[in-house]
């Protein structure tokens, strides 16, 4: 499963096993606090199996997290994966086993589950938007409506279930909305602008009509986000673009298609020849997988 699909090519690999590092502490910090006074309730010497299984249809995601939490809680815990991640699932399969010393393993039970069925529910999520469009050479994006603290997390999820990843944030992409524009008066104006401060960075524009998308190719943006555009605005847009490329020195714009987008618009709109599609309830509307985890234990 790659990491580095993204819409824009100069965009960096994310390094996860430090963003799970990061995250795992910080998951580890808020839930265990000074310690597990529960926990001490089990024998010291008590060893644990426990088996995870997921309870439905589902895309795997979030392994580099779930090992990440019970190696920082006792690097003596193993977790052996009988699923690959981004691996699809059906209901009832038995998709981990982890064992070693109980308590460690009880206390990072609730966090491990966490971050697997959190980025479990965005991948599936994902890869049935990703799978609507397959075959018609548009692709979904995700957004940064993401849970705060997890946008790398989640937009990998994104990629492990077949999307491709938009700006992970306000540093790696340009973006020019309505305020830039006016505060830059016009299209061509805040273009102009962006080049000249971040000439290496995608420069994409967000247009509300034809003329504005006319202004924008015009002015050499990369990208144009098309704002709750009917289809045939979108299908317009599609052959201006065309028709512009043909008397413009450089590559056509690609175009984005962007606004109350669900699984039942999606296909339309692919239809219509627009790039990508952005959307944003992947990663904000959640719903998390279904798993759990079954304790065998061990006297020492």
């Amino acid at each position: 499963m790659s990491n580095t699909k993204s819409m824009n090519p100069g965009q960096k690999a994310p390094d996860i096993p430090s963003i799970a590092q990061f995250n795992v502490r910080a998951a580890l910090a808020e839930d265990v606090g000074d310690g597990d006074v529960t926990a001490k309730l089990i024998p010291r010497g008590a060893r644990a199996t426990a088996w995870v299984t997921c309870r439905e249809p589902a895309v795997i995601c979030g392994q580099p997290w779930f090992d990440e939490t019970f190696r920082q809680l006792d690097p003596a815990i193993s977790v052996e994966w009988m699923v690959k991640e981004g691996d699809r699932v059906e209901p009832d399969t038995r998709i981990c086993k982890i064992t070693g010393p109980a308590r460690a393993v009880l206390t990072g039970e609730r966090t491990a589950l966490n971050f697997l069925q959190t980025l479990s529910g965005t991948a599936t999520a994902a890869a049935a938007l990703a799978a609507l469009v397959a075959g018609t050479g548009c692709s979904v994006l995700d957004t940064r409506k993401t849970i705060p603290g997890l946008r790398q997390a989640q937009k990998y999820a994104a990629l492990c279930g077949g999307m491709r990843n938009h700006r992970i944030g306000l540093f790696d992409g340009i973006l020019i909305k309505e305020n830039h524009i006016m505060a830059a008066g016009s299209i061509a104006a805040a273009v102009k602008s962006a080049r000249e401060a971040s000439h290496d960075l995608t420069v994409e524009v967000e247009v509300e009509t034809l003329e504005e998308a006319r202004e924008a190719i015009t002015a050499g943006a990369d990208i144009l986000l098309l704002d709750d555009f009917s289809l045939e605005q979108m299908s317009q847009a599609v052959r201006l673009n065309q028709e512009l490329a043909a008397s413009l020195p450089r590559d056509r714009a690609m175009l984005e298609a962007s606004g109350s987008v669900t699984e039942k618009t999606l296909p339309g709109i692919a239809a219509t020849g627009v790039d990508y599609v952005s959307v944003g309830a992947v990663t904000k509307h959640l719903r998390a997988t279904d798993f759990s985890m079954r304790f065998t234990l061990e006297q020492g």
